[in-house]
């Protein structure tokens, strides 16, 4: 069952949820969001995955591990955040959830009712565009909402054009 979307209720405004990771792709995602979400009166959430399986060794391993994990995220955030405001005067909303990511962005998606739009950037690597978008493109791993993937290769040029 789908969670029905609130953006055009009172006091509610459309959110692009863009999905952060360590690749230099993202970037091209996040100036999408930003500059959608302001040429449209919306907001921005970036979301940072951490991977359970990362933390697989005893407990005082996995809690530093884990402790690192957070710091890694909570950096790449900040500066996606960063870029967002300097590009579109945007003050994105943080997110980091532990898991498997297309599990947590189907869950963000269902608790927040106005997030209208999933954006996803496209490597340009020989394997492909990248597990998350590669996983998109599978029989199960549909999304409630549109899902718009941005190519590494588009300029801020071409991204303002298209936004």
């Amino acid at each position: 069952m789908v969670t029905r979307r609130l953006i055009n209720e009172t006091g509610h405004h459309r959110k692009f949820m863009a999905v952060i990771d360590d690749t230099p792709e993202c970037e091209r995602a996040v100036l999408y969001a930003a500059r959608r979400a302001l040429k449209t009166n919306g907001g921005v959430i970036l979301l940072y995955v951490i991977e359970p399986g990362d933390f697989q060794h005893w407990l005082g391993v996995e809690q530093v591990m884990r402790a690192e994990a957070l710091e890694r995220a909570e950096a790449t955030l900040a500066k996606h955040a960063a870029f967002a405001r300097e590009k579109a005067g945007i003050e994105a909303e943080n997110v980091i959830r532990e898991g498997v990511p297309v599990e947590q962005i189907h869950a963000l998606i269902e608790e927040d009712q106005d997030i209208g739009i999933l954006v996803l950037a496209a490597g340009e690597a020989k394997e492909g565009p990248g597990p998350l978008v590669s996983s998109i493109a599978g029989r199960n791993a549909a999304f409630p909402i549109p899902v718009t993937v941005v190519p590494h290769s588009l300029s801020d040029e071409d991204i303002e054009s298209l936004s």
